[in-house]
């Protein structure tokens, strides 16, 4: 090792966490960041720092002065990065050593997902892990050269006066370390073509599942230990195989995570919606920022999951949770914002983590009166649910019917009473200060939302979900989807910007194929055909049969990703692979189903080995090794029909109807004048058609 790659090694472990406080500062500078629209990046409009926006002119900027780039990235509901903010970034000292020597580059993952991928795999490369905020040293051509995540401000201004002063000094040992390390992240996410066997067999699924058992909290929901984040794809997932293999233990698991985070602090008891995540393993404590995408995959796995076992806990947490996206998040133009922080102003006038979902014990007892008692049983205003300070935050242990017993109340006059205790709750906390509102409308969380609704349609029938699903998919239609073909992935303000990731299009396209399975409308069948058609054109790689994150028609970054590992959200590449093994079947698209096997088949041995982390791909690998059933409907009953389809949770079908005749491949020959008939097939081949939803239903085995 280098004496520069020493030195760098050293810098890597300055970084550190320590809890701050916040106050509300006054505007004094202005900088590059005022004309941009992202709440994030206006955060920072009035920092001293010397601040410019991710562009081609920033880039050049730091080319012609040969200065090394500081490259911030984080997100508006990110505590830390409002820490390190007020620390670092509104001090005029440390402005100071950042304005002479760099250039500034303040980036919003959320607008810029593709610009935080690349920096965020340096940083993992060098220091072994990553967070936000994300901080990164590049050379003026945007190569990495040093990075971390928080930092404190003696910490961080020493770390800026020694890079550079080595790039001043020694720049050519710095240009060769950066070297190396953008061969790497080239390198760190290569998929390779697998030109071997292409067949998947639910043996395979059983050998991720065993393995994946051995990191699951069985008592409390969750992966062992803390944190806990609310992983929808995985338990989707186990939900999928739990009931396929008629697996009881996974069924139960899959029962407590879900009852545990409907009952837990992570969600909020008063509003509803759910948190980032936990900090602790009983899903108690909070990361207080509600994030759009994770509310939205939430309500179509509570869906589902109430498809599959009718556990009224899961049907109100769905409800509660699109009332809180109404009132919270929902926009005039059928869109949804993107976020709520997790801090606010406290009585104190200071921003504070949590400040407006927290209870002191005095505050309950003033407005509940004699309700409180039970009140705090309920929701255990007490040792078992207090956080720090004299703050609660509510958390429940037990299920109705249990506390009802232990209480000598009925049901019913319970939940009367929670009704009533929220609203109180829900119109006190209104007069607080709000948590600050990301209100740009990102094209993929919105088809996140989409396909939220639709499954929430599907599973209570509840027509307002339909009409939101088809209001934000017009939406998404008139104003993110450009004369050219391409999506847009930003629009605030009545402004469409940023030319769309394959995360856009992916989750598009997923959500319209949804939003045909109940509407049968087939413009939204045909708008994800057409969508798929442009992926292939800008987005494929023919070599490695594999999608890249990035359009061919976006050319500043130093290399293009390929988004392989599902995350909190799938990867983009997973959730295609699923689309097309749809679309294959809807449009006998033979070309479709051969490149969704190929890119399954080049992450075969990985899914199997590492399922936690490609639960999506385990779901396309469960199409392709059991029956997989089209359920065809025509005829002029065919929504009444289909809503006796959708009381059962079916996870291997897809559905096409129509009312008349239609030009779907799929439903091609099936409409029969005054009947309405149901056919059920796999790969092509058809039993005979039922009039009863019933007798259709008998034909289809959910088990692998």
């Amino acid at each position: 090792m280098n004496k520069f790659a020493m030195i760098l090694l050293l810098l890597t472990f300055l970084g550190c966490k320590n809890e701050t406080k916040q106050t509300m500062t006054e505007h004094k500078f202005t900088n590059d960041l005022i004309k941009e629209t992202s709440p994030y990046l206006l955060q920072h409009a009035h920092n001293p720092v010397d601040w410019k926006a991710w562009n081609d002119e920033t880039l050049e900027l730091a080319k012609k002065e040969n200065k090394l780039i500081l490259i911030s990235i984080g997100y508006s509901s990110c505590h830390w990065c409002h820490v390190m903010e007020h620390e670092s970034f509104e001090d005029e000292e440390v402005a100071a050593i950042m304005n002479q020597n760099f250039i500034n580059v303040k980036v919003d993952r959320e607008e810029r997902p593709d610009v935080d991928q690349v920096y965020m795999n340096a940083v993992q490369l060098m220091t072994g892990s990553g967070g936000w905020p994300l901080n990164c040293i590049t050379l003026p051509d945007g190569r990495p050269v040093w990075g971390g995540t928080y930092f404190p401000k003696e910490k961080w201004m020493n770390a800026l006066n020694q890079l550079s002063t080595m790039y001043k000094e020694k720049p050519e040992e710095v240009i060769s370390y950066a070297e190396k390390l953008t061969e790497g992240i080239k390198k760190s996410d290569l998929v390779v073509l697998n030109n071997g066997d292409e067949n998947f067999l639910v043996e395979d699924i059983d050998s991720a599942v065993v393995k994946w058992k051995e990191h699951l909290d069985f008592d409390l929901g969750g992966r062992l230990g803390a944190p806990k984040f609310p992983m929808p794809n995985t338990t989707q997932f186990l939900l999928r195989y739990a009931v396929q293999a008629n697996d009881i233990q996974l069924m139960n698991y899959v029962n407590t995570v879900l009852s545990r985070m409907a009952y837990g602090g992570i969600y909020d008891q008063v509003g509803g919606g759910f948190s980032r995540y936990s900090v602790d393993k009983k899903w108690h404590i909070p990361h207080f920022e509600k994030m759009l995408y994770d509310n939205a995959q939430l309500v179509s796995l509570y869906s589902e999951a109430y498809q599959a076992t009718k556990n009224e806990l899961y049907k109100q947490t769905v409800f509660q949770t699109l009332e809180f996206i109404e009132r919270e998040l929902a926009t005039s133009e059928g869109a949804f914002y993107s976020s709520l922080d997790a801090d606010s102003i406290n009585t104190e006038g200071e921003l504070e983590e949590g400040a407006f979902y927290v209870w002191t014990e005095k505050e309950l007892q003033d407005v509940l009166g004699s309700e409180f008692e039970l009140f705090s049983n309920y929701y255990n205003v007490n040792s078992y649910g207090h956080w720090e300070k004299e703050n609660y935050v509510l958390i429940r242990r037990f299920s109705d019917s249990e506390f009802s017993k232990q209480e000598g109340i009925t049901i019913s006059e319970l939940n009367e009473k929670v009704k009533n205790w929220q609203k109180i709750l829900l119109k006190i906390r209104s007069k607080k200060d709000t948590p600050r509102l990301d209100d740009k409308s990102l094209t993929s969380w919105n088809a996140l939302m989409l396909k939220g609704y639709v499954d929430a349609y599907a599973a209570f029938g509840e027509k307002k979900y339909l009409d939101k699903a088809i209001e934000n998919a017009k939406f998404i239609f008139t104003k993110q989807i450009q004369e050219g073909g391409n999506l847009n992935h930003s629009y605030k303000n009545g402004v469409s910007t940023i030319n769309g990731y394959l995360e856009d299009y992916a989750t598009v396209i997923d959500a319209y194929i949804k939003l045909y399975e109940v509407s049968f409308n087939e413009h939204w069948l045909n708008t994800a055909k057409q969508l798929t058609d442009y992926t292939f054109d800008h987005f494929f790689d023919i070599e490695k049969s594999m999608f890249y994150f990035t359009s061919d028609e976006d050319t500043s970054l130093i290399t293009r990703k390929m988004e392989t590992e599902d995350n909190v959200i799938s990867a983009s590449n997973s959730i295609m692979a699923n689309n097309l093994f749809k679309l294959s079947h809807y449009y006998s698209n033979t070309h479709y189903l051969k490149v969704s096997k190929q890119m399954l088949s080049n992450l075969k041995e990985t899914a199997i080995n590492y399922g936690v982390s490609y639960s999506n791909w385990l779901q396309l690998m469960s199409n392709f090794s059991s029956k997989y059933y089209e359920v065809a409907i025509s005829g002029e009953d065919s929504f009444e029909k289909l809503k006796e389809l959708n009381k059962d949770f079916i996870p291997n079908k897809l559905v096409a109807g129509s009312l008349g005749e239609s030009n779907i491949p799929l439903m091609e020959g099936r409409f029969n004048p005054g009947e309405t008939l149901i056919y059920i097939c796999v790969d092509g081949a058809c039993k005979l058609p039922e009039s009863e939803m019933s007798s259709a239903i008998n034909q289809m085995k959910i088990e692998f």
